[in-house]
């Protein structure tokens, strides 16, 4: 994988040639974008094995590694877990390196590795991404993974994604790292989530007869806001989370005259969210189907959709 951070604390010698090539891999002229000439540093084993613990890996998993390096990561989950997936760097060295790696750990029908642009590499047979490279390109690549199917998992090594916030973040000593020299490495992790901005309705049969719920969703990511009413009398969502393709929130709404605590899960379907809601009140307690289908969508769409960045970064990748 990638390369080399001015970030953190190494001896003097590994961090000034860390800096070194974190600055030669910045200033690479656009015209040189098929070239790998950079160094190739490697996420030390210790972090591979997390990241596939993190991501919770497994033989149902499709495994896509951007920035491939000698194919470790790739077969590791393949060897380990199952997993099968392919890796994908611009240098042809480390593609043969990659491919003997598989062939010795016995899991070539499993794994492949592409000489290729990371960005010209269709993402959507992942279950599984991981990734080592430079704060940029995460950025640069953001609104492509942001609009990969929900529930798709993320995980990067040492970069987070601006302000798409990680659901998980792990922060481990690697002695590996940096050739031996050692330091710490960040793990962040992300679930790709459903978009659901916009306007939800339907039914609840409360006290033999329907009742019309509205619910309002705004979302930046996966964090998730709105209100939700009955009989036009809305109120906040309370608790309201969104993991993947999988919805919750409470709610207190007024029903015959008394309050009652709704609490809702549910799966989301494109346009329609199917599940459960549990009703606490005084006068009123039950557990309903919940079958909600989205009438409206704001402008700004369903998962935030961020603008691209420049690009010259990009192809001095592994």
């Amino acid at each position: 994988m990638p390369f080399l951070s001015c970030r953190y604390d190494v001896s003097g010698a590994a961090r000034f040639a860390g800096c070194v090539a974190t600055l030669a891999v910045l200033s690479v002229p656009t015209a040189w974008a098929a070239e790998p000439r950079v160094p190739y540093v490697p996420t030390p084993q210790e972090v591979v094995e997390r990241m596939l613990e993190i991501a919770k890996v497994g033989p149902h998993d499709y495994l896509i590694d951007l920035g491939s390096g000698d194919g470790r990561i790739v077969v590791t989950a393949a060897r380990k877990y199952g997993t099968r997936g392919f890796g994908v760097d611009l240098n042809p060295e480390r593609i043969r390196e990659s491919n003997e790696n598989a062939r010795r750990a016995g899991v070539s029908e499993k794994v492949a590795f592409y000489q290729r642009d990371l960005f010209e590499t269709s993402l959507t047979e992942a279950t599984v991404i991981t990734l080592y490279l430079l704060p940029q390109v995460n950025i640069e690549l953001r609104p492509k993974l942001v609009e990969l199917k929900p529930g798709t998992r993320l995980v990067s090594h040492d970069f987070d994604m601006g302000d798409w916030k990680p659901d998980t973040y792990v922060k481990m000593d690697a002695q590996d790292k940096y050739g031996g020299a050692g330091g710490n490495s960040e793990i962040y992790f992300w679930i790709v989530p459903a978009g659901v901005t916009g306007i939800w309705r339907w039914e609840l049969p409360v006290s033999g007869k329907p009742l019309a719920y509205e619910l309002k969703l705004e979302q930046k990511y996966q964090v998730i806001t709105g209100s939700a009413s009955v009989g036009g009398r809305a109120v906040r969502l309370q608790d309201a989370r969104l993991r993947g393709g999988e919805i919750r929130f409470a709610v207190t709404l007024e029903v015959n005259g008394s309050p009652v605590k709704h609490e809702f899960t549910g799966k989301v379907a494109g346009e329609t969210v199917t599940g459960s809601v549990r009703l606490s009140g005084a006068r009123l307690q039950g557990q309903h189907e919940w079958n909600a289908r989205r009438i409206a969508q704001t402008s700004t769409g369903p998962r935030d959709a961020v603008p691209r960045i420049a690009q010259s970064p990009r192809t001095a990748l592994h």
